[in-house]
């Protein structure tokens, strides 16, 4: 077993030793509620939407932007989408993503939000500077800003918090004891609250609105070809599952849900994927995550596939955001 899934299983199940650590936790609990009082948040010049969680690791953000997106875009709103561009390294920053930008330089997730939504979107460690170059450069007047629920210098006007609906908030503990980035009464403060399949109500002990991912149709990442999961043929149906994502299990379980058998291939997330990653013993097709696609496209064969998937959230959600948005026209 290897560091990271011994500090998993701690981290979602029993914390064990790392108990020892809990005068360490004690002094980030300190640091986090100072940051969030003493942080000023600034204006970048247009209404914002944080959309985050408050534990580490991977629990849906992506597909929610992307449907927050899409909504916000048809209610009339001219949408720009900052992130911090993990994984990424521009030639210089604020980084607004052009035609040639690519995730070497965008990052994977930003460089999949802009593929997917057409939108403007713009990179940065610092979201306020990005979203001001929104502001400025592209018109927008609605600002939606990936993973952002910490960084407290670019002010909020809605929060929304996405939570794993299989691992919840793990052990209860803050890093480094467990996973969470603040205290679970964080999250409570947040009024809107996607549960991100699972139970909504789960053992994160909050209530929210139910969100699954819908993927069913593949594309071969070599010609282009789309392939219903339904109609994927008997004989094919043993396949490598690639993931390297927050929660590779999700992906392979929901394979083996549209009646794959499928041989695992976890990576961590953000992966830098090689060709010689791809390369198997075993001849079978790869199915992967549009993530992991992004990537992997650069090498792909006729037998790599992506999934992409799309965040189906419930109407009572939207009903609320609604509300919200009615509310930020109000006051402006």
């Amino acid at each position: 077993m290897t560091l990271e899934q011994k500090l998993n299983r701690a981290w979602y199940g029993k914390p064990g030793l790392l108990r020892l650590l809990l005068p360490l936790e004690g002094l980030y609990r300190g640091v986090a509620a100072a940051r969030r009082q003493l942080i000023r948040g600034h204006s970048c010049g247009a209404p914002v939407i944080v959309v985050g969680n408050i534990s580490v690791g991977g629990s849906g953000k992506t597909p929610v932007v992307l449907a927050l997106a899409e909504y916000c875009q048809a209610q009339g709103f001219r949408v720009g989408i900052v992130s911090r561009g993990y994984g990424g390294r521009a030639p210089e920053y604020p980084y607004l993503l052009n035609s040639n930008s690519g995730p070497a330089e965008a990052g994977d997730e930003p460089y999949l939000m802009a593929k997917r939504s057409g939108l403007p979107v713009a990179v940065a460690p610092d979201r306020l500077a990005a979203a001001q170059l929104l502001v400025s450069q592209s018109g927008c007047n609605l600002i939606i800003s990936d993973d952002g629920l910490q960084h407290y210098r670019l002010a909020r006007d809605i929060e929304v918090l996405v939570i794993d609906g299989e691992r919840g908030f793990g052990n209860s503990h803050c890093l480094p004891v467990g996973p969470l980035r603040e205290p679970r009464s964080r999250a409570r403060d947040i009024a809107l609250r996607i549960i991100n399949g699972g139970d909504t109500q789960n053992n994160s002990g909050l209530s929210g609105h139910a969100m699954r991912l819908k993927g069913t149709v593949a594309v071969n990442l070599a010609t282009g070809e789309q392939r219903a999961l339904a109609d994927w043929p008997a004989a094919e149906r043993r396949v490598h599952g690639l993931a390297g994502i927050g929660s590779p299990q999700r992906f392979f379980r929901s394979l083996r849900a549209a009646g794959f058998d499928v041989v695992e291939h976890a990576f961590p997330d953000h992966y830098p994927y090689a060709a010689a990653d791809l390369q198997f013993t075993e001849a079978l097709p790869v199915l992967m995550t549009e993530k992991d696609a992004v990537k992997c496209r650069y090498f792909s064969l006729d037998q790599h596939w992506m999934l992409p998937v799309n965040g189906v959230i419930d109407d009572e959600f939207y009903k609320k955001l609604q509300s919200c948005l009615a509310e930020i026209k109000t006051k402006r």
